[in-house]
């Protein structure tokens, strides 16, 4: 009994990825406000009332999309801002990882990109709750370094905001380069680098 219940478990999950994965393609070239579950249902060669056995609607799939876009950067961003090293390697290592992740997800980065600001309530507000986690542990992290001693948790969450806004528009400048010459994305790399530095530069004289 617990052996087909498993079975049909991992089935179930399955054919819950799938359709995420199929919405995920077809959003390539259209909004979440405009697709039709009957198109993803379509994609994955399943009948339409079985996509209400794994999402009330095409928003809640979309939240679902955020979560699987977003929440498995959090450690990594931890790793990341608790890794020891001077000013520009922490900036060199953060350029080079939103890099290696738009390569390895370029469909999620323009999903987010796209329904940041989009017309999908429950997906913006999704995206928001994400990004105050990052700008969270970003502040817990930037309290533990000797250069925002003495700041307010507001200076250290304005900091944070900074630095998690610059590295959306890191991802958005790579996603651009995506599939261009490799000169653009050394100009996006540098550009990025420089950004970070001057945010840095900024927060070294923010108390004099």
């Amino acid at each position: 009994m617990s052996h087909t219940f498993g079975v049909r478990q991992a089935q179930k999950q399955r054919t819950r990825q799938a359709l995420m994965d199929a919405a995920l393609a077809l959003l390539e070239e259209q909004s979440l406000s405009s697709l039709g579950l009957r198109e993803v249902t379509r994609a994955v060669g399943v009948a339409p009332t079985a996509f209400y056995r794994h999402f009330r609607s095409t928003a809640d799939l979309g939240v679902a999309l955020v979560e699987e876009a977003l929440g498995s950067l959090h450690p990594v961003l931890g790793d990341l801002m608790s890794a020891v090293g001077d000013n520009d390697e922490l900036i060199q290592r953060a350029v080079e990882l939103i890099a290696r992740h738009v390569d390895a997800y370029p469909a999620h980065v323009r999903f987010i990109a796209r329904e940041r600001h989009g017309g999908v309530q429950s997906v913006r507000e999704a995206i928001q709750g994400q990004l105050a986690r990052f700008t969270e542990e970003v502040r817990t992290e930037l309290g533990k370094r000797p250069e925002t001693a003495g700041w307010s948790d507001d200076d250290r969450s304005m900091l944070a905001g900074l630095y998690v806004d610059q590295m959306l528009a890191t991802a958005s400048l790579f996603l651009e380069a995506h599939d261009g010459p490799e000169a653009e994305r050394d100009r996006v790399t540098r550009l990025a680098g420089s950004r970070m530095r001057l945010i840095s530069i900024g927060c070294r004289h923010w108390l004099d």
